[in-house]
Parts: structure tokens; C-alpha cells; sequence
């Protein structure tokens, strides 16, 4: 079952973050606490949404996104920042539930795109998502500005 994620969802949603940084092998790199999320999610103006897949009732995975723009489409489009099920919990179409789910919103509501980016070394994700006609960006490289850099350049006057 796939449902938009709820309030009380907020600890399972970061346990899930928690275990996605595990297995993108940055254990440590998680410092969104339960009131960042719930600020984010389902504060006064969300811009972040996300969505849970159950099995059970039990959250087994989740799909965090947030509505960009291409200036080339003239169009909405979703990117998808996070998408991840439990180890233990794959193979059963959850993440193709999720992704599904995100891509009927884009044609509901005439949105020209579902983006997210995928790390290289990730091969089964990325034999995934090919399975179900994603292609990949390969002439793109994502730039990040963060920490000391980002406030450097933000404080610059």
C-alpha cells in the first residue's frame, strides 16, 4: 500500500533516512532531526512531500520529493530526492509502487518530469530504474555548494 506520509509517520520517515544513509555508506551524515521533518513535511507552507509504502501497516519504505520548474518545458516537474525500501522488504514492487505513484501525480497534474539522481556505484538501483524506462543524465554533473564553501559564498559581500 502506498499513502501519503501522515504526522505520526515523522519516526518512521527518519528511521528510513537513518537506514538509507547506511546503505549509501554515509552512516554518520544524518543530522535531520524528527522536528526538521515535521516542520518540512507538515509545517505551514510543506514544499517537501513524501510518501510510505505499508506492508502490514508498517512503514517498509518511503519516497521524499519536492516540485521543481524546467525552464525548457515551461513545466512543473517532481524531484525525488530520496526514495528507499528496507533491504528485506525488495523485490516485492514497493519501489515501483512508490515511483508510481510520484509518476501518476506528474500526469495528473501536467508535470513534464520525475527526476532524481542515483549513486554511480549503485547498480542494482540503477538496473532498476532502467527496467522501468529511466535514463540517465550521463552529459550532467551535480554540483554542491555546502558547508564552509556555501557560507563563505553566502556571507560574501
Amino acid at each position: 500500500m502506498i499513502r501519503p506520509a501522515r504526522p505520526d509517520d515523522v519516526p518512521a520517515v527518519l528511521r528510513l533516512i537513518r537506514d538509507l544513509a547506511v546503505y549509501e555508506r554515509e552512516p554518520d551524515a544524518v543530522q535531520t532531526t524528527e522536528e526538521d521533518l515535521a516542520q518540512a513535511l507538515f509545517g505551514e507552507n510543506p514544499a517537501v512531500f513524501a510518501h510510505i509504502a505499508e506492508d502490514a501497516g508498517e512503514p517498509v519504505g518511503f519516497a521524499l520529493w519536492f516540485v521543481n520548474f524546467s525552464t525548457w518545458t515551461g513545466r512543473h516537474g517532481i524531484y525525488l530526492e530520496d526514495l528507499f525500501v528496507r533491504p528485506e522488504m525488495r523485490g516485492r514492487g514497493y519501489g515501483r509502487a512508490l515511483l508510481t505513484e510520484l509518476a501518476r501525480i506528474c500526469v495528473q497534474r501536467g508535470y513534464r518530469r520525475l527526476e532524481w539522481s542515483v549513486l554511480d556505484w549503485n547498480e542494482p538501483s540503477i538496473e532498476f530504474y532502467r527496467s522501468l524506462g529511466a535514463v540517465p543524465m550521463d552529459e550532467w554533473t551535480v554540483y554542491r555548494l555546502h558547508g564552509k564553501a556555501l557560507d563563505d559564498l553566502g556571507s560574501a559581500g
